[in-house]
């Protein structure tokens, strides 16, 4: 399917938190928005903020171009099962994390193409005039972002339509990166989620515990977000620079009490698959 012959988007799930953005990115696509919601309180949001009426789902993904499936990771392989005998061959079906399709909980229909796809979220070193742009840190508003994607299966030129959509619903994008599935898994759960959320977590723990032992709450915070600011714009090379030769020595002294030598496993494939059962 070319971009030119994109007609008729079906969003499941279109009342939820992604969900809803992808609705209100699509409202002036000029394409034929179908939205599916089953909560009261997402239908009654999506007609109160965006004028929009929902419909059952064998309706909605009848003769759809792209069905998007903005449900959770739990319910992908329930809802996409229950939706498949209704999808007209061609119809390219979009998920919008790794985890399930990596899973293998997408029905067996040679006949569709699945692109997944997801934001990377704006970067802490975005560099938005607009002030409201810096504080969007989700995306997919006024902040722009990056997108990762991967067209799991279909023909090739089922890649331009599904980047498009990517844009559509993460608008706005500044670079569509082409990965794998494995690739992305990699990326979430494996790289956000089990290393920085977790490291993220720790060092909020960090941040109490100093507090704990008498540092003013608003002091350790300014202290710890400064350094954290100036430390990473070093680390991943956004500035040019070194750090001082005692941090050095913390670091070298301060990495085996806190990160277990064989951390990276967390990476193989066995530790990711396990990861994501437990997330589906």
């Amino acid at each position: 399917m070319s971009t030119n012959q994109l007609k008729t988007v079906a969003v499941i799930g279109a009342g939820g938190k992604m969900g809803f953005r992808i609705s209100s990115n699509l409202s002036e696509s000029g394409l034929d928005i179908r939205h599916v919601e089953r909560n009261p309180n997402g239908r009654q949001r999506l007609f109160d903020e965006l004028g929009v009426e929902c419909i059952d789902a064998d309706t909605a993904v009848e003769g759809a171009d792209v069905v998007i499936l903005a449900v959770p990771d739990t319910l992908i392989r329930q809802v996409s099962h229950q939706l498949a005998p209704a999808l007209k061959p061609g119809t390219m079906v979009v998920v919008l994390d790794a985890a399930a399709p990596f899973a293998g909980h997408l029905p067996d229909r040679d006949d569709l193409a699945y692109f997944v796809t997801h934001p990377c979220h704006p970067s802490i070193f975005n560099d938005e005039s607009d002030p409201d742009a810096r504080r969007d840190f989700f995306g997919g508003d006024k902040a722009r972002q990056a997108v990762v994607s991967s067209l799991m299966q279909g023909p090739e030129e089922a890649w331009d339509t599904g980047e498009a959509i990517a844009r559509l619903i993460y608008a706005p994008v500044t670079d569509t990166y082409r990965l794998t599935v494995e690739q992305m898994a990699l990326l979430e759960p494996g790289l956000s989620e089990t290393v920085c959320a977790t490291l993220l977590v720790t060092l909020r723990e960090a941040l109490d515990e100093v507090v704990a032992r008498g540092v003013p709450k608003d002091a350790a915070r300014a202290f710890l977000l400064g350094h954290m600011n100036i430390l990473s714009a070093v680390i991943f090379d956004e500035i040019e620079g070194r750090f001082s030769d005692a941090c050095y020595q913390a670091i070298k002294y301060g990495k085996p009490d806190l990160v277990q030598p064989d951390w990276k496993k967390v990476f193989e494939p066995d530790a990711l698959a396990a990861s994501i059962r437990r997330i589906t």
